[in-house]
């Protein structure tokens, strides 16, 4: 059923954030403000699409899509993995901040995104008619259940992973009960996007934020009856390049309603490829400690204001999502604390990235820290067991720019550059670890 929301939740949009409305004024088009949509594909890898050099894989509207865009190179996911991924990406704050930072929620868990954290669908409200169509992941019980109490007008989607049981395929909106029908596994995609489609058309007429979590290509693997046997790939690749036909089939839908160069498309993936899928050149993939191949991700971002057939190498994270958002929507930033940055600038103009540093965690502990040219990753896995890679003097330097599949240690070429970066992975520590759950006094 539908849940009632906290009135005092309100409190704390308050503030106005003068630095993100004065960019957004910018970048918002004339008229009213621009639509969202986020394509958020799970266990996508880094090197699954085309323009990221797959050769198995064929992804023509992705690619398309960064063609008439920004594609970003270094873009993170705040998590190697699920869960704390999504969290990190709909409120803008290191997991770990909103107690959501350690494993996955699994069917028997009750724990969920506490509701005085502010999603980017409350933060568009009033203005904007939002929907989440896909796979929720942030808590299946009350009072984190349906993600309507999250600022969603409309659910249609898992609350979950689909190889998680039990399972069913949930719809809440607007004075309707929570409904639940059986899946259809092989047609989930296509549910979801036909779903998609249907909501822009029905808000056409006003600003919309539509969030597509997909579960693609997570395993199991369901290809649709029209794509099956069709890849390279096998069956992964056939899930993804439905995925890309998809894609394709909404950005038609929204120039057929003349909604298209109004509209800001975001894809991105949650995390790192799992047992199947690529992550490019990167080294390790989703649930590895510390390597890029767990988090680095695909970023595409078209729309208004955003030049077409630009690559950025800025470093950005899922986090910065939802300032960005509020930027170019002129929407005041939660009065909260805040992780991500309004990446604007760099979409627009090719600024420099607004960070200096991303911190990487593995759960609750911080595995690594990026800048802009150097990584240095602090935990890793030696035969099941995490291996803390600061315990070896000198270990875990790397040069990503030149070495982006981070093989070679550097440390002993740079004392300068590792004693910074031990001095920015201790001060994360000391920030960060402190916040996780099995750290916090109970209630």
């Amino acid at each position: 059923m539908r849940i009632g929301f906290e009135p005092q939740r309100r409190d704390v949009l308050g503030g106005l954030g003068a630095l993100a409305a004065a960019g957004a004024a910018r970048a918002a088009p004339a008229g009213r403000p621009p639509n969202i949509i986020v394509v958020l594909a799970d266990d996508l890898g880094y090197g699954d699409l085309g323009i990221q050099g797959s050769r198995l894989i064929a992804t023509p509207n992705l690619d398309r899509l960064a063609r008439q865009g920004v594609r970003m190179t270094d873009f993170y996911a705040s998590a190697n993995i699920c869960t704390p991924s999504r969290a990190g990406l709909l409120t803008g704050r290191y997991p770990i901040r909103t107690g959501l930072g350690h494993q996955v929620i699994q069917p028997p868990d009750t724990n969920g995104l506490p509701l005085s954290e502010i999603t980017i669908a409350e933060a568009l409200k009033p203005d904007y008619a939002t929907a989440l169509v896909g796979k929720w992941h942030l808590g299946h019980v009350a009072p984190f259940w349906p993600p309507t109490v999250q600022g969603f007008d409309l659910f249609f989607g898992l609350p979950y992973s689909h190889d998680m049981k039990p399972l069913g395929l949930y719809a809440a909106g607007p004075g309707v009960e929570l409904t639940r029908e059986d899946v259809d596994f092989p047609k989930l995609t296509e549910r979801f996007f036909d779903r998609g489609r249907r909501f822009i058309e029905d808000n056409r007429q006003k600003p919309f934020f539509l969030l597509m979590a997909l579960t693609a290509p997570h395993l199991a693997l369901f290809p649709h009856p029209d794509h099956a046997g069709h890849s390279k790939a096998a069956a992964y690749g056939d899930v993804v390049e439905e995925v890309d036909i998809q894609v394709g089939r909404m950005m038609e839908h929204l120039k057929a309603l003349s909604l298209d160069r109004d509209t800001l498309v975001i894809v991105t993936s949650d995390n790192g490829p799992w047992f199947e899928g690529s992550s490019g050149p990167l080294r390790d993939r989703k649930g590895g400690s510390g390597w890029d191949g767990g988090y680095r991700v695909p970023f595409i971002a078209r729309g208004p204001g955003l030049p077409a057939g630009k690559v950025s190498r800025e470093i950005a994270m899922n986090i910065d999502i939802l300032p960005t958002i509020l930027a170019m929507t002129g929407r005041p930033l939660p009065q909260t604390e805040i992780d991500g940055r309004d990446l604007t600038g760099v979409l627009t103009r090719g600024a420099k990235s607004p960070h200096e540093e991303l911190v990487l965690f593995n759960n609750e502990l911080v595995a690594a820290i990026r800048t802009d040219r150097w990584k240095y990753v602090g935990r890793s896995y030696y035969r099941g067991a995490e291996y803390p890679l600061t315990a070896v003097r000198g270990a875990g330097l790397f040069d990503v720019r030149a070495d982006p599949s981070e093989a070679y240690n550097l440390s002993s070429l740079h004392p300068d550059v590792v004693k910074d970066m031990e001095a920015r992975f201790a001060a994360a520590k000391t920030t960060f670890e402190p916040l996780g759950r099995r750290n916090r006094p109970a209630a």
